[in-house]
């Protein structure tokens, strides 16, 4: 990493010293300034004299200012050791959320806003950045229903609004409290590893349960069961009870795909897809539908062809295999990794120590970017925390915070601050995920105001015998969030509106998932990596007492057999991989563009969902076994098609074509030209969402993107 010296930045970084009061209180403070600042613009300002300047900018003012607060106030959620300051900042990110509904329903304000666009909307005189704001305002009003005249159906409309949002909320709290689970002998655990079946609850004596170990259906019990457990019926049972752990959700996700249907009707929609997908970078129902179409049609030999391998491994292990089982796949295709391509996850962890893994990858972005991360350690932080103690400008004492500038041949300027959150702790967000706390923009005084940007993860914590080791799948979700905290840190727009990730969801992946290419490239694969064993003495000596006898210390670097084995396992099996992707897609698409609203009322979501799922990853399910198309109601458990990826599911496949595109038209050859990786950060990460995604795609490229990259990397063009 530059080992570029500590320097005071110009801006000093934002301070966690809230408490569950002041969280309350500071965001009554900015709502009520903000209602106060809309009521003096409608009391003020008329249709006639409205203009740009004195309606939009300064309510995005008014947003910029708020978003310096409002971010953080509701990151405390997802960080607090404090249950009383989460619980604070949950109820403060109702109150901001109710605010915003609210606002985005104000008639008086939409009639200035409208007459502003009426005059304004091609102004030449307004810069393009302006002039999108423009566009987006006045298009967010519409989508609210005031389109629609006063009376019985803006009425409807806005009941509609009100009760989907309530659905949302039950249905994602009835996901993350379902308590489900099923009775095992050890025996029926066979092949599960030990360190999960270990922690697993046992049945009290003198019940039927004795003896027996309780699987919930969370992640960490799910996946090593379906992955490892050698019982066929075990995985069976499994399997259906996950598909059905949620059934309360049945009637709820009816519900919100008909009433999302209706709105979309009254606002003169034909369905829901076609009112969601206009504004994305897809723009109409039709390209999605041809581009999963044209995916489908691709991937399904393939598929065809993985089936038959994967037949042929459950013959050897059981001696018969005319079905191939939605319950066998994750067990046979963790097998056939093993055993064809000796992938060997924890040896591969051994190189990955969390602290290396993370140097290596800033000092990648420090190569491509014209970057320089300083770290800052206690006295540094002293020196520019407003209250002049460090302790002032963390969250939690393990928190890691760097000050980001420019190198010498960008200009040496401040960019802003870095900050990782990475080990577990009760009560924390369980993912791992991006948080903009401060987004940036110009001030009304014409400077810029810079960006302040969090990385929030849940890895193994170091021990005094070990570092904190990653597996390579780890590495990769790393780099990929970093990815867009890198895009959130360089973006340079007018407007926090448009900030960093703010870009449209089919597309606000793609610049991550195209910096994963660096995770699978053996050259930054050694650059990243070094065996633990050489961190320090101590860790030498760790190693030395926990080696066999005889053993010597593994060499620093990564051997090329194990790098071999990493980057050819990073294909095997990817067309059912897809085509389960394309399950969710099209199922998404299918419930959310009926041809009649009479059709979504008759439409059997989970026959819907089972049947798709048969057709497209040929499968076999237990309609195989005569059981029928209604044994399972995977959709109950899908919270993404509740939570925003309506009719937007696709984005996932979509913007994985465009960070093919990218990658394998100007990085493949070298992926650390440094002049290429400077022109990717001020055409692509520095626009953030201020222009068209396409145009800025277009402008990287130099022509419009291709499907070709893509399929290549699939094996399908």
């Amino acid at each position: 990493m530059a080992s570029i010296k500590f320097k005071k930045p110009p801006q000093a970084p934002p301070l966690f010293t809230h408490t569950p009061e002041s969280l309350i209180k500071d965001t009554e403070r900015f709502i009520d300034a903000s209602k106060a600042l809309q009521d003096k613009i409608v009391k003020d300002v008329t249709p006639e004299n409205a203009q740009f300047k004195n309606v939009l900018l300064p309510f995005a003012r008014d947003d910029n200012a708020m978003a310096l607060e409002s971010h953080i106030i509701g990151f405390y959620q997802a960080v607090s050791v404090d249950a009383k300051l989460r619980d604070a900042s949950t109820e403060a990110e109702k109150k901001m959320d109710d605010f915003a509904i609210e606002a985005s329903m104000r008639e008086d304000i939409f009639n200035l806003v409208d007459a502003v666009f009426k005059k304004q909307k091609d102004d030449q005189d307004l810069d393009a950045e302006s002039r999108r704001l423009l566009e987006k305002d006045h298009k967010g009003y519409v989508k609210m229903g005031l389109g629609i005249p006063a009376g019985p159906q803006r009425d409807r409309f806005k009941a509609i609004k009100k009760r989907l949002s309530e659905l949302g909320i039950t249905f994602q709290k009835n996901l993350n409290e379902e308590q489900g689970g099923l009775w095992f002998t050890p025996e029926e655990l066979d092949g599960v590893p030990e360190d999960v079946t270990s922690n697993l609850k046992q049945g009290e004596k003198g019940t039927a349960n004795e003896g027996k170990l309780w699987l919930t259906f969370k992640y960490p019990d799910l996946f090593p069961t379906q992955k490892y457990c050698k019982n066929a019926d075990t995985r069976h049972k499994v399997f259906i009870s996950n598909e059905n752990k949620c059934n309360v959700n049945v009637a709820l996700f009816k519900e919100a795909i008909v009433l999302r249907d209706e709105a979309a009707r009254l606002l003169g929609y034909p369905n829901h897809a076609t009112f969601r997908i206009e504004d994305k970078m897809a723009k109409t129902p039709k390209t999605v539908d041809d581009f999963l179409g044209d995916l489908r049609e691709r991937l399904a030999p393939g598929g065809v062809q993985e089936i038959e391998k994967l037949k042929e491994l459950k013959k050897t292990e059981t001696g018969s295999a005319d079905k191939y089982f939605l319950w066998d796949h994750r067990f046979y295709d963790t097998l056939m990794l093993e055993r064809d391509f000796q992938l060997d996850q924890n040896r591969i962890a051994e190189y990955f120590p969390l602290q290396t893994s993370i140097e290596g990858m800033l000092n990648i972005f420090e190569e491509l970017f014209g970057l320089a991360f300083v770290k800052l350690e206690s006295e540094e932080r002293n020196a520019i925390s407003e209250t002049g103690k460090g302790d002032d400008i963390v969250w939690h004492p393990e928190v890691q915070v760097f000050s980001v500038w420019d190198d010498e041949g960008e200009g040496n300027g401040f960019v802003g601050y870095l900050y990782l959150d990475l080990f577990p702790r009760d009560g924390k967000y369980g993912h791992a995920a991006n948080f903009n706390l401060q987004p940036g923009f110009i001030t009304e005084n014409g400077t810029r105001r810079y960006p302040a940007t969090a990385l929030v993860c849940n890895f193994s914590k170091p021990t005094s015998k070990k570092p904190s080791l990653l597996k390579h799948d780890e590495v990769v979700t790393l780099f990929h969030e970093l990815g867009h905290g890198i895009h959130d840190l360089v973006s340079k727009t007018i407007y926090s509106r448009f900030h960093g990730t703010s870009t449209v969801r089919d597309f606000v992946e793609a610049p991550s998932q195209m910096l994963e290419n660096w995770c699978w490239t053996p050259s930054q694969i050694k650059s990243l990596s070094k065996h633990w064993s050489h961190l320090s003495p101590e860790y030498k000596q760790a190693w030395e007492a926990s080696a066999k006898d005889g053993e010597k210390q593994p060499a620093a670097d990564m051997p090329d057999d194990l790098i071999d084995s990493i980057v050819n396992t990073r294909h095997v099996n990817d067309a059912l991989f897809n085509l389960r992707q394309l399950h969710f897609g099209i199922f998404d698409m299918t419930v959310h563009e009926p041809a009649s609203h009479k059709d979504v009322e008759k439409l059997d979501a989970s026959v819907t969902y089972n049947v798709l799922r048969h057709e497209l990853s040929k499968l076999d399910g237990p309609e195989a076994l005569g059981e029928g198309d209604a044994w399972g109601h995977g959709q109950a458990t899908f919270g993404h098609l509740i939570g925003g990826y309506d009719a937007g599911y696709y984005g996932y496949l979509s913007s994985q074509v465009y960070s093919a595109d990218m990658f394998h038209t100007v990085f493949k050859k070298n992926p650390m030209d440094g002049k290429e990786g400077r022109r990717y950060r001020h055409t692509v990460l520095e626009r953030g969402g201020s222009q068209d995604e396409m145009q800025t795609l277009e402008d990287f490229l130099g022509r419009k993107p291709s499907t070709e990259s893509f399929y290549k990397e699939l094996g399908v063009s």
